[in-house]
């Protein structure tokens, strides 16, 4: 009986009432303490098939693979490597297109836009000091929101499983068959 054996010295440190061993859980504290974390994040992907999408958000967001948050998302500045480094999750299904760009001409036109009119209401700047402050930051916030957009992007589409990540299926495979055709009437 698993109750009856001793408690191994990981285990106790974890459960030192011993509770854990009564009710026998031992082995799976025992094998929780010796595996580490990238066999726990592969071991829970496969048991349950849960992707938390806002962790996997976060992740891409700080340009680090989905799946650990520990390999890097690019290895240059907008290129995804095809697996990551860390821990060998296929990266190169994405599908990101012109979805970051777009995403990002968005934020960047909204803050500039409210900057230019908040500046402009509160101290009436000359129209070229305006360009010398605003030209720059528009370019430097699009640069710096580009691959964070991205890589969130990315981790979105790896956390909802897809365009491939973590399916076989044949994208539009989950589409019922198309409805004949009627036959046309001979004239």
């Amino acid at each position: 009986m698993i109750a009856d054996r001793p408690a191994p010295a990981a285990a106790r440190s974890i459960d030192p009432t011993g509770y854990a061993a009564h009710v026998g859980v031992m082995p799976i504290i025992q094998q929780s303490v010796e595996t580490s974390a990238a066999e726990d994040v592969a071991t829970n992907l496969a048991q349950d098939g849960h992707r938390g999408v806002w962790t996997s958000i976060k992740r891409g967001w700080a340009q680090q693979c989905p799946q650990c948050g520990d390999g890097a998302l690019y290895y240059r500045y907008l290129k995804v490597h095809d697996v990551c480094p860390a821990c060998g999750e296929e990266l190169h299904h994405h599908r990101a297109d012109d979805a970051p760009p777009y995403f990002t001409m968005t934020i960047t036109a909204h803050i500039i836009v409210g900057g230019i009119l908040l500046i402009e209401r509160n101290f009436a700047l000359e129209m070229w000091i305006q360009l010398a402050i605003w030209l720059p930051v528009t370019v430097l916030l699009s640069l710096w929101l580009l691959p964070r957009i991205k890589g969130a992007l990315i981790a979105y589409q790896w956390a909802n499983r897809m365009h491939g990540f973590g399916s076989e299926q044949i994208e539009g495979a989950d589409l019922p068959p198309a409805e004949p055709l009627p036959a046309r009437a001979n004239r």
